[in-house]
């Protein structure tokens, strides 16, 4: 006999994505549930007219509570949690399907699937954003969210992750404009330096140069954004200034505490900033050079500025 799958979606205004969501999911899901929080649009509406059961649930300005609700309160024997401005592809709703109707021999109780992060109109591929994997297909009971902003579940049992293709992806219709993005760092901001101070942070000033740019050098050379154009180098430095965003929120809450800072002082960091980039940029460049003595050059200027 085959398991029962429950979707469980969580919404907060977002009546213009859950049609999308709603018509991808309608011939995989037993049950869909839709937990919404407080929505002062028509998201409850439109829910009900896929034939949604809708819960609600109060105000808070993160997911992962909310997901341990939903998951509480979803009748199936597997879990599928997406977000609204998700999309499950034709090919994976036939893979988990198949999956519910005859689970893989062992202990298999979690699924890790991959994600297409659809930014700005375009698939972005590098600066860390693909495979992007989550768990978000398991057995009823083996998934907790912990109360900290983006973290994976913590899981009973054993994973597996499915295949890095894109026809077997969850597809995520992310930022599609600037406004977005801001809103969205500015609610993160809030959160992560609630965290901080939560955990003991003293502010200090040259942590506002050494994170936002430890964070685009992360997301532009080690997660090859350059790949990726214009719209890698763009969300590099977007991501470089959520960072900026959080610390100044905590300096922000610690009373705007006045440091003088020399040009000396900001020099030295400059310096320190300069070298590592002159290291990953020497790193990215000898990965697309065939010349062996620029090769040479480049790894000579990586080891000098490492």
């Amino acid at each position: 006999m085959a398991s029962l799958i429950s979707v469980v979606i969580t919404t907060r205004n977002e009546e213009k994505y859950l049609p999308q969501v709603l018509s991808s999911v309608k011939e995989l899901a037993d049950e869909i549930l839709i937990v919404d929080i407080e929505s002062r649009d028509n998201s409850v509406e439109v829910a009900k007219k896929f034939g949604a059961r809708v819960i609600s649930h109060k105000y808070i300005n993160y997911v992962e509570p909310v997901r341990n609700f939903g998951v509480s309160q979803a009748k199936g024997d597997w879990i599928l949690v997406l977000d609204p401005d998700e999309e499950v592809s034709p090919k994976l709703r036939a893979t988990l399907k198949a999956i519910a109707k005859k689970p893989e021999k062992g202990k298999i109780t979690y699924y890790a699937i991959p994600r297409k992060n659809i930014v700005f109109g375009k698939w972005i591929q590098g600066s860390r954003w693909w495979p992007d994997y989550k768990i978000r297909f398991f057995k009823k009971g083996t998934a907790i969210w912990s109360g900290e902003i983006h973290h994976e579940p913590k899981m009973v049992g054993e994973g597996k992750k499915m295949t890095a293709n894109e026809e077997i992806a969850i597809i995520h219709y992310h930022y599609d404009s600037i406004e977005k993005f801001i809103l969205w760092a500015n609610r993160y901001a809030d959160v992560r330096c609630a965290a901080l101070l939560k955990n003991g942070y003293s502010f200090q000033w040259e942590d506002l140069i050494r994170k936002p740019f430890g964070e685009f050098l992360s997301r532009y050379f080690f997660g090859k954004g350059y790949k990726d154009g214009l719209h890698g180098l763009a969300l590099g430095l977007l991501q470089g200034f959520a960072e900026v965003l959080v610390l100044v929120k905590v300096w922000e809450r610690q009373g705007f505490i006045p440091r003088d800072i020399s040009l000396t002082q900001f020099q030295d960091e400059a310096k320190s900033a300069n070298k590592e980039f002159s290291y990953w940029l020497a790193d990215s460049l000898i990965k697309t050079q065939n010349n062996p003595i620029e090769k040479f050059r480049l790894k000579l200027i990586r080891k000098l500025s490492s």
